[in-house]
């Protein structure tokens, strides 16, 4: 019995594989309407009437017509795939974006080939060479060490799009968000709970958006009258360990602070980390303020106040650019504004 239901099962299989397959021609035969409409419709290129064009889709579901999106993007010479050139696969800021970016690709008919540059300069350009050789329709970088200069001579063989750089060139579309406005905000709101010794673990300097937090502590405290004491400064490299590593020396060093101000959520953890095995309670002893609003952060104990940058929408924004470079449109999107999120690690300074 086991073998007969086996057999009935790949007599069946067969039998679908050797239908002969549903064509564009034939779509356009029993619409009543030439193939070329047909693509057109398809590629969403054509105007044509509503009775058209709902023969048309009647004629694909009586004949269960499948579209392929390769065979198109052949057509139109294209691959229907755009690359990405992303800095580190599994960080959680950078898995954020991509989702933005695939699930708006995916709408659209397009592939994203993920790479990973690493942060390194040589390494992102043998990226951008290999999503080449994939002959990609466009090619986009987050963030990165690329030059700006490096980008604009990419963009003369095909479309770019890229993330914290403030640039323009034919072909060439960017993207940035107000880091300055958000260290600004995030240092402001522990300014306004009465902390006047605030510490700040820095982002690598050889990011333009760790100099530009950076900038923003150092004017909401120019505003507010406190001098800045480079001793409150900690490197970070935006990882969790160096966040933690931050907060020793802090410690160790003996100088005095009752915030923190890290440049971005996971050095926010490590930080928490530190005060935790130094027996120092977040807020009670110390405020702490991270930067981009990770899903975890609303999870951490107790609940990480932080900066919220929209990431899954940055992806969704340079996917939509791109489309609209590739569609030979200008493109429109612009990255919302930095929002601070209190929650429960910051609270008011006590008076001693």
């Amino acid at each position: 019995m086991k073998i007969k239901a086996v057999t009935e099962r790949k007599t069946r299989a067969a039998a679908a594989h050797d239908k002969p397959q549903v064509t564009l021609g034939m779509v356009a035969e029993a619409a009543g309407v030439s193939p070329s409409t047909v693509s057109r419709i398809l590629n969403g290129t054509a105007v044509v009437s509503e009775v058209k064009r709902k023969a048309i889709d009647r004629a694909i579901a009586r004949l269960g017509f499948v579209p392929n999106p390769i065979a198109r993007g052949l057509a139109g010479g294209r691959t229907m795939s755009v690359g990405v050139i992303t800095q580190a696969i599994d960080s959680p800021f950078y898995g954020l974006a991509l989702r933005g970016i695939e699930d708006t690709f995916d709408q659209a008919g397009y592939s994203a080939l993920f790479v990973s540059g690493q942060w390194d300069a040589a390494e992102e350009a043998r990226c951008i060479e290999v999503l080449r050789s994939r002959r990609v329709d466009g090619i986009i970088v987050l963030t990165g060490r690329l030059s700006d200069q490096a980008l604009r001579n990419q963009a003369k063989a095909l479309p770019i799009v890229a993330t914290g750089r403030r640039l323009k060139a034919p072909g060439l579309f960017a993207l940035d968000f107000d880091n300055f406005e958000g260290g600004r905000l995030a240092t402001h709101h522990l300014l306004a709970l009465g902390h006047r010794r605030i510490a700040f673990i820095a982002g690598d300097a050889r990011h333009p958006d760790a100099n530009e937090r950076q900038r923003g502590y150092r004017a909401a405290l120019e505003a507010a009258g406190i001098a800045f004491d480079p001793g409150l400064v900690m490197p970070g490299q935006f990882n969790e360990e160096s966040g933690l590593l931050a907060v020793e020396r802090l410690l160790d060093s003996g100088v005095a602070f009752s915030a923190i101000f890290a440049a971005n959520d996971q050095m926010a953890f490590g930080a928490a980390l530190a005060l935790h095995r130094r027996s120092l309670r977040v807020p009670d002893d110390v405020s702490l303020v991270g930067f981009d609003d990770l899903p975890n952060a609303m999870y951490a104990l107790p609940p990480l106040s932080t900066i919220h940058q929209p990431v899954h929408e940055l992806g969704r924004l340079t996917a939509n650019a791109m489309l609209q470079l590739l569609a030979g449109e200008a493109p429109t999107a612009v990255m919302p504004p930095p929002r601070f999120i209190p929650r429960e690690s910051s609270r008011m300074l006590k008076k001693a």
